[in-house]
């Protein structure tokens, strides 16, 4: 789901060459979102859902039950539309998600949920392209997101993006993004670098860190002096909490970064796992999260009606039934082509507002919180519709 993927043969969908390292660019020959099947809403629509059982990992058997149980939650809440879901499993495989995704097809299956992982998601989409069926995988990996491809997972453009505008609306100006040096943290870095483009602010310095205690440590007196010479009034990290920021959160201070002098900004979770909110270096700092009222709710009705807490990502398969329902409750023949999956209005999923992009990427309402005395606070809400929510 989260590895980063250039899919070469994603580029067989167009004769136009890739615009960016990062991101698999659609090109005007190519009628991007636009396609997908007729179907009859009148009775129920066969959906199929691909989730990574079979694979012999113990965490993708989980997530394979947790997906398929918010989907079966999310139809039981639909009321008079009708999902014939059906569930294939993918093994995890590239391979196999082609094979089960061909399979759910000559089945019937009108539009297919799944799956999660990047390369399977990819070759799933490809594997139904010429039969007009669109896939909305649960990936967060925008390479591969185009043609008949959506990835539902939480982006780092979308992340950045609220926080970036945000920042600058409390008057940062000046921002110094520190990333990892591999694949992800290139892809976190570029994410980042554009949405501080798009507002008001400005990138002053980027500093590189390879994913180790030691290049974290080697980094530090870089960052020290990349803040002091530029002036920056904003530390943007990529870093994760099982990965570099708890050391960062040490050492930096350490060295005269304050976060009481320099605003510390996460591109991912800092309340997860609720560990790191006990961190001093945290506190103060910024990350972006979906409606944590939504998302609760979510999570309890979950808890009551399967006796455990929802997969972390487990809820992106409630969210695929939500938009599904609400484009078939319309009525409509064209429910499930590509135009209407992008209606700009978007869909309401557990952790709020959504919308799919005609590019294949979507887009999330997100709350802005902080760290006070080792909690998490709202500082700023999530925004409950797109209209005039500044997206």
């Amino acid at each position: 789901m989260f590895s980063v993927f250039k899919p070469a043969r994603k580029l067989a969908l167009s004769a136009c060459a890739l615009a960016t390292a990062a991101f698999l660019a659609a090109c005007d020959t190519i009628a991007v979102g636009g396609g997908g099947p007729s179907i009859n809403t009148s009775k129920p629509v066969p959906v199929a859902l691909l989730v990574p059982r079979g694979s012999g990992q113990s965490g993708d058997a989980v997530l394979a039950q947790s997906l398929e149980n918010s989907a079966r939650l999310a139809i039981a809440d639909l009321g008079n539309v009708q999902i014939d879901l059906r569930v294939y499993d993918t093994a995890g495989n590239p391979n196999t998600a082609a094979a089960v995704a061909q399979q759910a097809v000559n089945d019937g299956a009108k539009i297919i949920l799944g799956p999660v992982y990047a390369q399977a998601a990819n070759a799933a989409g490809l594997a139904v392209l010429n039969k007009q069926v669109n896939v909305l995988s649960f990936s967060n990996n925008t390479n591969i997101a185009g043609g008949n491809v959506f990835v539902l997972g939480p982006t780092f453009s979308n992340t950045a993006n609220r926080l970036a505008s945000f920042a600058a609306s409390q008057g940062k100006s000046s921002v110094v993004v520190v990333h990892s040096n591999d694949d992800g943290g290139q892809l976190g870095r570029a994410a980042i670098t554009q949405a501080v483009g798009r507002s008001s602010a400005r990138v002053v310095g980027t500093v590189g860190y390879e994913r180790s205690q030691q290049g974290v440590i080697n980094s530090v007196q870089t960052i020290r002096s990349t803040v002091s010479s530029s002036g920056a009034d904003s530390l943007f990290l990529t870093s994760t909490t099982a990965g570099a920021l708890p050391l960062y959160s040490q050492l930096l201070p350490e060295a005269g970064v304050s976060p009481a002098a320099t605003q510390f900004i996460g591109l991912t979770r800092w309340d997860i796992p609720s560990q790191t909110l006990e961190l001093p270096g945290v506190q103060g700092g910024w990350f972006a999260l979906p409606d944590p009222g939504k998302a609760q709710a979510f999570r309890s009705r979950y808890q009551a009606s399967y006796g455990g807490a929802p997969h972390p990502i487990g809820g992106l398969a409630y969210d695929g039934i939500a938009a599904i329902g609400a484009l078939v409750g319309a009525g409509k023949s064209d429910a499930l082509t590509g135009t209407a999956l992008t209606q700009n209005a978007g869909f309401q999923g557990v952790g709020g507002i959504f919308r799919l992009r005609p590019d294949g990427t979507n887009e999330r309402g997100l709350a802005v919180a902080t760290i006070q005395n080792k909690q998490v606070v709202v500082i700023d809400p999530a925004p409950q519709s797109f209209s005039g929510a500044g997206f």
